[in-house]
């Protein structure tokens, strides 16, 4: 109970809060209308308006009916006339002076001799002069000043722009230099040695050809300039500029490879297709071998026996060998046993160490007296050894630049080389009207890719079928069955 009689009080608060403002909006309205130079461009005396300007009784304590049913075409209709002036006159009509809202009306201008007697081209040229209907529609034709763009006026990190400049003010009455402008006054200035080139004139037909696009222009200015704003170009590394492979983009066929060719050149390209028949023949043949079950490993009846039996049949050589190592045994222990040396013992075998020292000492120091005489055969062993680096050096670039001309590895599948196009002799044709298209350019320049390393070697994608095909006979097909 008590929930509900504060309910009822904050409804009827808000409903006298509502009727306050809306009258204060219409006293204003009155007393605007009331001054003496205000004019209003729409009449109200329309009887329509006054009927539909009654007041409906509508239960207002519902906060649903306050939008609904409040009444404020009065106002709309003085902010829309306000919005009506300044669009037609560029203010209200109360602030404007008499001047430019009347003039004086003092009939037609009377037409005198010179007026009558001119020309009728001039005539025709103002009305020529004159815009077309659809330029004046399109023309702008509101006085009300465009909004002011404030977007336009602003700037990314003026706060703090404005407070660096301020500090740099700053240290700048006080004789401070910043950082940065000392490192510019510590630079060496650059010396200027090139002088200017003389241009030449345009029509001059003697003048060297200058190519904008083959030489790539040099940066003028300074570098560390250039680094520091970020204005100089990156150094292209020089391997990118080497071609992956040295072999040409189009390959041209043998001459045994033409619609008439010679019998010769015809059967060396036979003959080169033959030889790789017949080497990818050998490789089916070693794989072959490779995969065959070799005749002495498989199981006969006797081996089959004797895996049965083994461990079933004891030896007597095991109890020897069992007796052998005992005795092997006790003889190890008695030596490890043994009765500890003596002090001339121990001298004895010291003396024999240190003559045995001596002894490699002298054999090396005589072997390093001989080496000097054997300085010609030394030096001739070494230019032998440097000889034989060279010749292996040169080996070593020439398959290099054999493998240049291979194609490398650059995915999971290797480069297969595609089939010789070669006809038969019975396949030739004497013209190339009767000549017969081979291959395809698309598959010759996509194995042209591969072969020159610019992509990886590829396999068609394997088709996977979803779901398996499920055959339905058709009611035609079954009715015939």
């Amino acid at each position: 109970m008590h929930h509900r009689l504060a309910c009822n009080k904050h409804h009827q608060k808000k409903t006298k809060k509502k009727k306050r403002i809306m009258a204060a909006a219409r006293r204003l309205k009155r007393v605007i209308a009331s001054q003496p130079g205000f004019l209003n461009l729409k009449s109200t005396s329309d009887p329509a308006d006054l009927v539909s300007s009654r007041r409906k009784r509508v239960n207002k304590n519902k906060k649903k009916n306050w939008n609904k049913h409040s009444d404020i075409n009065d106002v709309e209709e003085f902010l829309e006339d306000v919005r009506l002036q300044e669009r037609t006159t560029g203010g209200l009509l109360s602030e404007k002076s008499d001047d430019s809202l009347f003039f004086l009306d003092i009939g037609q201008p009377k037409k005198t001799e010179e007026t009558a007697a001119e020309p009728v081209e001039r005539k025709r040229k103002k009305k020529a002069s004159r815009p077309l209907r659809i330029d004046l529609i399109l023309q702008h034709d509101s006085l009300v000043p465009p909004p002011k763009d404030v977007l336009a006026y602003q700037q990314p990190n003026a706060k703090k722009i404005r407070r660096i400049a301020q500090k740099a003010e700053q240290l700048a009455a006080k004789g401070v230099v910043p950082r940065r402008q000392k490192q510019l006054l510590k630079r060496r200035p650059v010396a200027k040695t090139t002088k200017k080139a003389v241009t030449e004139a345009n029509n001059n037909p003697d003048r060297e050809y200058y190519d904008i696009w083959g030489l790539e222009t040099k940066d003028s200015g300074d570098p560390w300039y250039l680094q520091q704003t970020g204005k100089k170009l990156v150094k292209r590394p020089e391997r990118l500029n080497e071609k992956p492979s040295v072999l040409p983009a189009v390959e041209v066929i043998a001459p045994g490879g033409s619609y008439n060719p010679d019998i010769f050149s015809h059967q060396a390209l036979l003959q080169e297709a033959h030889e790789v028949e017949v080497k990818k023949q050998k490789e089916e043949d070693k794989i072959e071998r490779q995969l065959a079950v070799n005749k002495a490993d498989t199981a006969t009846e006797e081996t089959i026996f004797r895996e049965q039996v083994e461990g079933l049949v004891e030896e007597e050589n095991e109890e020897e060998t069992v007796h052998n190592e005992d005795e092997e045994d006790v003889a190890v222990g008695g030596i490890a046993l043994g009765e500890k040396k003596t002090e001339r013992q121990r001298k004895r075998e010291k003396a024999v160490r240190i003559k045995e020292q001596q002894r490699l000492a002298e054999r090396r120091q005589t072997g390093q007296r001989q080496q000097l005489f054997q300085l010609r055969s030394i030096k001739v062993s070494i230019r032998q050894q440097e000889q034989k680096t060279k010749a292996k050096q040169k080996q070593r670039k020439a398959k290099q630049e054999a493998q240049k001309a291979q194609p490398r590895r650059l995915g999971r599948l290797k480069f297969q080389a595609p089939d010789l196009e070669v006809q038969l002799s019975d396949e030739l044709a004497g013209t190339l009207r009767r000549l017969k298209p081979e291959g395809s350019v698309a598959k010759d320049r996509f194995k042209s890719l591969q072969k020159r390393n610019l992509i990886e070697p590829r396999e068609r994608a394997k088709f996977k079928r979803r779901y398996k095909l499920k055959y339905v006979e058709k009611r035609a097909f079954r009715e015939i069955t």
